[in-house]
């Protein structure tokens, strides 16, 4: 599989990285799948719960996930991904990230370091959940995209 961003989902994902920073920042990604490709239609930024470890660790709460989840379901779109950053760590998965992340789902993270978000990279969890395997990212502009506050 493939992610598709619009490149101005890129930015705010970046942006959100950088305005939550030095904690972590989480929202979720609504599309739909077209063939082999998850394109990305609407971002959720969620705030993060977490109140211990926030630097390094990211809580979305279920009643955040379930209204964002009616949301996109309302809008006829899927959650096909989950996003957040890592501050002052590259973009690649954790372990923590690995026990609480789900199968399937694109995980796209964002290194932050020093305040100034890097390239982003996704990865999916394995079915057996003993790994990731990075996801490749396409950039295709979009006639219409969500616009964040990020």
């Amino acid at each position: 599989m493939t992610l598709v961003l619009d490149p101005r989902q890129l930015t705010a994902i970046r942006h959100h990285g950088e305005a939550d920073y030095p904690a972590e920042a989480c929202g979720l990604i609504g599309g739909a799948v077209e063939g082999d490709r998850k394109v990305a239609l609407q971002l959720v930024p969620l705030a993060n719960q977490r109140t211990d470890s926030a630097r390094n660790r990211y809580l979305i709460d279920p009643m955040s996930f379930r209204r964002a989840q009616e949301r996109l379901d309302r809008d006829g779109l899927e959650v096909i991904g989950v996003y957040h950053s890592h501050p002052d760590h590259p973009p690649a998965p954790s372990a923590f990230d690995r026990e609480h992340a789900w199968p399937w789902l694109s995980y796209v993270i964002v290194g932050v370091g020093a305040g100034r978000a890097g390239d982003p990279k996704s990865w999916v969890l394995a079915d057996d959940r003993g790994t990731f395997a990075e996801e490749s990212i396409t950039i295709e502009e979009r006639k219409a995209v969500w616009q964040s506050p990020y």
